[in-house]
């Protein structure tokens, strides 16, 4: 069995269903009856902040794959919960969902996830960690805006070059390094385009649309307005304000190398998801 920390996300979602059975640890009761019914043989509830809790959800189980909350402020401490609960549990396989350049100390929630990687470099687990770039789902959070308006609005320049990702192919790498030998002690950038401004994702999309679509930059002030009325905590405004201000300036640049090593094919392209896409909708 394969236990998953954070399986109510999107990524966690994505990896159910591809191999061996599967236990779910969820923050929240209501959490675990959508689990079983993507396909989870197994959920405890629990919070991944309590030692006991995780200890209890990696006992017996072969492998963990560790997916932090999203923009969480105590992702380092949660991260050591984990490898401690491995630890105590002698699992075979641990695998770090982390994230592209998480040395980057300009982007706090990239620097913590270094923080963890350095943890499980002293653990003594056998680990592989993987570094996957942005989602290329990310841009169905614009979706509306660029169907009915033809406007791609970022909180950051247009010409902001990023390496991108489609979640499906993270989830299959994901599957591929817990269930295959051979990939023990790797560090493995999951990267699925060269990078790519956001003119050219918007001209991409006018493409498969068949309408003019303009990428635009939102202020950061506007974006923290529509984040902070929508709910989004002070520590996650403040984290993603300096991520967006550090894309403006670097980007963030990775090469599609490495996963095509792993999947053993090309990865997903930015036209192929926006055809998939269009063809689900």
């Amino acid at each position: 069995m394969i236990l998953i920390t954070g399986a109510a996300g999107k990524t966690g979602r994505a990896l159910i269903k591809r191999g061996e059975p599967l236990r779910a640890l969820a923050r929240r009761p209501e959490q675990a009856e959508a689990l079983k019914a993507l396909g989870v043989d197994e959920v405890i509830v629990g919070d991944l902040l309590e030692g006991p809790a995780v200890k209890r959800a990696a006992s017996g189980v072969r492998a963990i794959y560790h997916i932090a909350p999203n923009v969480s402020p105590h992702e380092t401490v949660i991260g050591k919960n984990v490898i401690a609960a491995a630890q105590s549990a002698e699992v075979e396989r641990f695998v770090f969902h982390s994230v592209l350049h998480p040395q980057v100390e300009a982007m706090p929630h990239h620097w913590q996830k270094m923080r963890v990687e350095e943890a499980l470099f002293e653990s003594g687990l056998s680990f592989t960690i993987l570094q996957p770039t942005a989602y290329m789902q990310n841009l169905l959070a614009y979706w509306q805006s660029i169907c009915e308006r033809g406007v791609y609005a970022v909180p950051y320049p247009p010409q902001t070059r990023l390496s991108l990702v489609d979640l499906d192919d993270v989830a299959e790498a994901a599957a591929i390094v817990l269930t295959e030998p051979g990939w023990l002690g790797a560090t493995l950038e999951l990267v699925g385009t060269p990078p790519l401004s956001q003119t050219e994702v918007a001209e991409t999309l006018s493409r498969h649309l068949k309408r003019p679509v303009q990428a635009a930059a939102v202020p950061l002030e506007t974006w923290e307005q529509n984040a902070r009325s929508g709910g989004m905590d002070e520590y996650s405004l403040a984290a993603l304000k300096q991520m967006f201000r550090y894309y403006a300036q670097h980007g963030l640049v990775g090469n599609p190398s490495v996963l095509k090593f792993v999947l053993r094919r090309q990865p997903t392209s930015l036209d192929e998801f926006v055809e998939k896409t269009l063809r689900e909708r």
